[in-house]
């Protein structure tokens, strides 16, 4: 609901007028209220290309415009993502936001990538703590786990490790994340009730919809459910993707096509996109990396006063004449790892 103010209201720090003007829903059976739309801390590393001072200005406007949930991860940069929301947050009321970091997922060469191990899970934990300058993160979530060999490893030692950290006052929620949502349901079967959110991300966008296939099972767990990336991580944006993208050449390509368009009408994409992704009533908050103020605007923009008759007319053609069958890249980062693994 608008209008009202949220728990995580700090009088004198936000922008009053922008904080009632913010949607704030309830991420599952945590109880939080969170933003409808929240801030993604992987952008804020080499990643996509990134200015310090104007990552850390971005921070504070979002906090101060109602923006109550980031989230970042160990992945992001390899630390850096964390250690620049450390150096932000430290002039920041810790009563105004909720934050949610990762562990699972590391470095960037393949050996070292992953490890759902218990000693580098609390390990990981500890240094997450050290560099954003907190006691503790109100969310802790295990990266990307299909990755791991088998599900075993993650609900025998990443999964018990993180409920010891939530014991000790680390982290308050457990949460999950993963591309393949068939992967997500069997973890969160196989350990019911001990997970509090589910993140999901390139799921619900102009290009793919699968997430409309679980949300009836992970509404029946009472799971925050956070969708990321409606931006098809930088493929449904004017300035396209990164080359690190896994989508074929054939999907960069539909995703270029598009943004010529926008482009030619002198509408952004990325807005469009995540005007489409946010029409979704069951999610608890839409999670999109930002690195500027300017994107932030643009974000922002698309919740508050949705979009103009021009940017409904373009992305009613663009649904209807180019991203017209859905399409994912399942498989594709996976098969590259287990590869790259298995030739060592």
């Amino acid at each position: 609901m608008s209008g009202t103010l949220p728990a995580t209201y700090v009088k004198g720090f936000h922008d009053e007028e922008k904080v009632r003007r913010m949607e704030y829903r309830k991420l599952g059976k945590t109880g939080l209220e969170v933003s409808k739309i929240s801030f993604g801390g992987g952008a804020l590393c080499a990643n996509y290309g990134f200015d310090l001072e104007e990552g850390i200005k971005t921070v504070h406007e979002a906090l101060k415009s109602g923006i109550n949930y980031v989230d970042t991860a160990p992945w992001y940069g390899q630390g850096r993502s964390e250690e620049v929301l450390g150096q932000a947050l430290k002039d920041v009321p810790r009563e105004s936001y909720y934050i949610a970091t990762k562990v699972a997922r590391y470095e960037l060469d393949y050996e070292h990538m992953f490890d759902f191990s218990a000693k580098k899970t609390r390990e990981s934990v500890e240094k997450s703590l050290k560099l954003l300058g907190l006691n503790y993160v109100d969310v802790i979530q295990i990266h990307d786990i299909e990755f791991a060999k088998n599900l075993d490893i993650v609900l025998n030692e990443t999964l018990p490790t993180l409920e010891a950290l939530v014991k000790e006052g680390k982290a308050r929620y457990i949460g999950v994340s993963a591309y393949p949502l068939s992967v997500l349901k069997e973890c969160l079967s196989r350990a019911p009730g001990r997970f509090d959110t589910v993140l999901t991300y390139c799921r619900y966008t102009l290009t793919d919809e699968t997430l409309l296939e679980y949300l009836d099972f992970f509404k029946s767990q009472n799971l925050g459910i956070i969708s990321a990336a409606a931006h098809g991580l930088g493929l449904l944006t004017n300035a396209g993707p990164q080359p690190w993208h896994p989508a074929t050449d054939e999907q960069k390509a539909l995703g270029r096509k598009a943004a010529a368009i926008c482009l030619e009408r002198g509408v952004e994409l990325g807005k469009l996109a995540l005007y489409y992704s946010m029409k979704l009533g069951e999610v608890g908050t839409f999670l999109t990396g930002m690195q500027t103020r300017q994107l932030l605007q643009i974000n922002l923009a698309a919740f508050e006063q949705g979009l103009t008759d021009k940017e409904q007319e373009v992305l009613l053609y663009l649904t209807k004449n180019v991203l017209t069958k859905p399409f994912n890249w399942e498989g594709i980062e996976l098969a590259r790892y287990w590869a790259a693994i298995n030739n060592k």
